[in-house]
């Protein structure tokens, strides 16, 4: 399978600065994937015809009325470390519940990082910032069998406060296989999965 199912855009990454920061956002896919009402449970069809002649077709697909959704990573570069924020998808991840991210085998994330000067070896710290499996599937790679990290740094995968609910939740997009997160659990630095108390240091140094 390719990256997504659905229109893609060709623009892989763009990029801004903020002071010493720079900032690069990372496009692993782009298109039509939900349909709005199941994504938006307390959204009516009157409220979507009311709305059409904004939401179409930026927002709205014309073609399947599906909701247009970007799944993206921002790499955040400091002085001093390589930030990544969410890791989008992955690689050979088992999605049955969504088709168009099941078992994906897609250069395209890799080439966006190459695009903004990064490789997976580049990145110091990765952010998500909660545990959908469209936050979290770069984390690791299939290499022989095993779920690794991609980074042979010591990269500390660090998770936003709902770490604890998202080991239990029933959600949408729970990480049915754990392949994503438990990984970084029994690979983390000493003190297993911290908050973001290291990343902020780094940007604020």
């Amino acid at each position: 399978m390719v990256a997504t199912g659905g229109k893609e855009t060709e623009i892989m990454t763009q990029s801004f600065t903020v002071g010493d920061l720079s900032v690069h956002r990372v496009i692993e896919s782009e298109g039509p994937l939900f349909d709005p009402k199941v994504f938006f449970p307390t959204l009516t069809q009157e409220m979507l015809d009311e709305n059409a002649s904004w939401l179409k077709p930026n927002y709205i697909d014309p073609a399947s009325g599906q909701l247009m959704l970007c799944v993206q990573s921002y790499i955040v570069r400091t002085p001093h470390h390589t930030i990544l924020i969410d890791s989008c998808i992955g690689n050979h991840k088992p999605r049955p519940d969504f088709p168009f991210w099941d078992q994906m085998t897609s250069d395209r994330y890799e080439k966006g990082l190459a695009a903004a000067g990064v490789g997976f070896g580049d990145i110091d710290f990765v952010m998500c910032t909660h545990l959908h499996v469209d936050h979290i599937g770069w984390n690791t790679k299939l290499e022989n069998g095993r779920w690794c990290r991609p980074s042979p740094r010591r990269s500390t995968c660090s998770v936003s406060r709902n770490w604890h609910t998202g080991r239990n939740r029933s959600g949408p997009i729970p990480d049915r296989n754990h392949g994503s997160w438990i990984p970084c659990c029994r690979l983390s630095r000493p003190g297993g999965i911290k908050w973001s108390t290291a990343i902020i240091s780094s940007v604020m140094s």
